[in-house]
């Protein structure tokens, strides 16, 4: 066992302590209890607080090292005589040393160091590379619950956002121009805050009379120009002219992209506000939650199936604009997220309730002027069926991985198969054969549009 003066050695062992002389430091027996300590000026006792001189603090007036004396009695009876060390950077555990090498270490405050534990923390190179490269399952239900996703900007959202807005101003000064007024006030307001339904057909609306053969609508039909603000109308245009792009050179309307440029369209405002608050926050943090390149896919894979959808079975006679379509189809997504995903959400079914209420507005919102509720519901179901084949879903169990595949699986002929048979009903057929009633999900009955009858033209 060690002695005194062991344990003095010991206790001094590493400890390199280069202090100035400290014999006027160093207190007397009779000073060795002082109660004039004064605890909130910690480090220093209340008589060289008070009396602080050039001996107590440096010349940048930092406080110097004090080392104070204790004889061999009650306060240390392993030595004689011990210094303490109480400048501001000295280690709190007395006998520890400020080196990282040392071999002491106090065993309140860490494990002893054994080869063992050396093992687990020296990785080989190739072992933390693979470690490091694998994205652990409850990371990701973290990052899930976080609302972290596979990137951070939504690239996408921003480039249509603002390719949208410059359509849209492109259709507020055609119309400035053609009418002397940038929303249409005559022969007919429009009730979005936006330009002529001249202006809309010729911009690249969903037309079908600019798309394929309408026996009731054909090539040669009049209707009023762009410029016309006469009621009944005095400026009159072909059903060709006002399709503009080059006219039919076959003499056929063979106009497929009108399936496409609706989604960058919109009829007025109101309409280009909402769709952009929608698409710059639920559009947005699934562009997130996806990545950019299965987000383009679901977007406009929703946005034109529901062009096609609405080419079948709307009226033909009545121009359709708006990313409406494609948004939905954002917002199946986030249906998709939620019944793969139950567990993990806030309180799920007050979601439910309020996911089902947005979807119930949404289409009531169908009803609008120059909106289409076909192309909501045409890309509500196309987004449920994409956006379950791109979203990353966690699946912790073998079950839940296994329906969600078989899901997947079912999904992509199911999109293939709508987009080839609504596309060909679309250009041999007539759908309202088909489905007479359908009409009335995107139309209200008035005298305006003959009681949703006919072409829908005024």
């Amino acid at each position: 066992m060690a002695g005194p003066q062991d344990s003095k050695h010991i206790y001094d062992h590493e400890e390199d302590h280069s202090y100035p002389s400290t014999s006027e430091y160093k207190r007397t027996p009779e000073d060795r209890v002082d109660d004039s300590y004064d605890p909130t000026n910690v480090g220093k006792p209340r008589a060289y607080a008070e009396n602080a001189g050039s001996s107590y603090y440096d010349d940048n007036r930092r406080p110097r090292a004090r080392v104070l004396s204790y004889s061999d009695d009650g306060l240390n009876p392993h030595s004689q005589e011990h210094t303490i060390d109480e400048s501001p950077g000295a280690p709190l555990v007395r006998g520890s040393s400020t080196n990282r090498n040392s071999q002491y270490q106090d065993l309140e405050y860490a494990e002893p160091y054994t080869q063992k534990q050396r093992g687990n923390v020296e990785k080989k190179p190739l072992a933390k590379f693979f470690a490091g490269a694998k994205y652990p399952l409850q990371q990701r239900i973290e990052d899930k619950k976080r609302g972290i996703g596979r990137q951070r900007y939504p690239f996408v959202v921003y480039g249509l956002t603002v390719a949208m807005l410059g359509v849209f101003i492109y259709e507020l000064v055609l119309n400035a121009r053609e009418q002397g007024s940038p929303i249409s006030l005559k022969p007919v307001i429009n009730p979005m805050l936006g330009p002529s339904s001249s202006a809309l057909i010729n911009v690249g609306a969903r037309f079908p009379p600019c798309m394929k053969f309408v026996s009731q609508v054909p090539p040669s039909t009049l209707l009023g120009c762009m410029n016309n603000t006469a009621n009944p109308v005095t400026s009159i245009c072909t059903v060709e002219e006002l399709c503009g792009f080059g006219g039919f050179p076959d003499e056929s309307p063979n106009q497929w992209f009108r399936f496409i440029t609706p989604i960058f369209l919109h009829a007025g405002i109101i309409h280009i506000l909402l769709n952009m608050l929608a698409q710059m926050t639920l559009s947005a943090q699934i562009e997130r939650e996806m990545g950019s390149g299965g987000f383009l896919i679901t977007y406009f894979a929703a946005g034109i199936f529901g062009n096609v959808l609405g080419g079948n079975f709307s009226l033909v006679g009545v121009p359709s604009v708006g990313a409406s379509g494609a948004i939905f189809g954002t917002v199946a997504v986030t249906w998709v997220d939620l019944l793969a995903h139950w567990k993990y959400q806030y309180r799920p079914v007050r979601k439910l309730i309020f996911m089902t209420l947005e979807v119930l507005i949404g289409f009531a919102m169908g009803y609008i002027p120059y909106v289409d509720n076909f192309a909501h519901i045409g890309g509500f179901v196309m987004g449920l069926l994409v956006g379950a084949v791109f979203y990353p879903v966690i699946s912790e169990t073998k079950r839940h991985r296994i329906i969600m595949w078989c899901f997947r699986l079912a999904a992509v002929p199911l999109a293939i198969l709508l987009f080839v048979s609504l596309t060909r009903n679309f250009y041999t057929s007539d759908p309202y054969a088909a489905c007479s009633g359908c009409r009335y999900l995107s139309c209200i009955p008035s005298s305006a549009n003959n009681r949703c009858q006919g072409t829908g033209l005024s």
